[in-house]
């Protein structure tokens, strides 16, 4: 990246892909979300390196449950044997590890696994990696606006007291998002937070994806004019 380079503060990232790079090798599905895995742990480093603050990754959704009961459960290994195996890691990078989503209704061995992570990288301030887990964007917003309900403030209701009862209130929208693989859509990911979001789709699947690839999305990123709404 050049000297003038604009980093974007939040990076959002659908990451897609892994089964179709598992097909295009005669691979099980399963071999696709470990190489996932291991992107993960790139763009985390590639995004350390390059001064992001926050970088949002959309893991698993609420619409993933009714993927083949095989894949689900191979899937949730492969996230607890990266938080066995990796947070130590992150912590000592600096990463600190945060959750949205419905996360608390995974498996009980999987939900310590992931209070851990969170206890133990708190304090942490160099890059807050949300990891989306169960999670849904038309959900969030009826689970906000439950809260708001309950709390009986519907009377006040704001867009300051409506982002307060997200998921991760004090998290800044996404400057960029980021999907693989192809796909156009954004699948049910940050619906509220991304009202002014700049989108970018890359042909890379997610396992393939690396430093060169996310360098090309903030290079697109520098040519977008973000207007929000106005005129320049």
């Amino acid at each position: 990246m050049g000297l003038a380079t604009l980093v974007p503060f939040h990076v959002a990232i659908i990451m897609d892909g892994n089964g179709r790079w598992a097909k295009k090798r005669g691979l099980p599905r399963i071999a696709g979300h470990r190489e996932g895995a291991k992107a993960v742990e790139r763009v985390i480093y590639a995004s350390l390196k390059r001064g992001i603050r926050y970088l949002s990754l959309f893991a698993f959704s609420t619409e993933n449950w009714k993927r083949p009961e095989p894949e689900v459960y191979g899937l949730m290994n492969i996230l607890k044997v990266y938080f066995l195996t990796k947070i130590e890691i992150l912590k000592w990078a600096g990463v600190r590890i945060r959750f949205g989503g419905r996360w608390w209704e995974l498996q009980t061995d999987l939900v310590n696994l992931i209070e851990k992570a969170i206890k133990s990288t708190e304090k942490n301030k160099k890059l807050d990696v949300i990891v989306y887990l169960n999670y849904g964007g038309r959900q969030e917003i009826l689970d906000a606006v439950a809260s708001i309900i309950s709390q009986g403030n519907g009377s006040l209701l704001s867009e300051e007291t409506f982002r307060s009862h997200l998921y991760m209130p004090d998290v800044p929208d996404p400057d960029l998002l980021i999907r693989t693989s192809g796909e156009k859509r954004i699948s049910n990911f940050l619906l509220w937070q991304l009202a002014y979001t700049e989108l970018y789709f890359s042909e890379t699947l997610w396992p393939d994806f690396g430093e060169e690839e996310l360098d090309s999305a903030i290079a697109e990123y520098n040519r977008r004019e973000r207007r929000f709404g106005g005129v320049l």
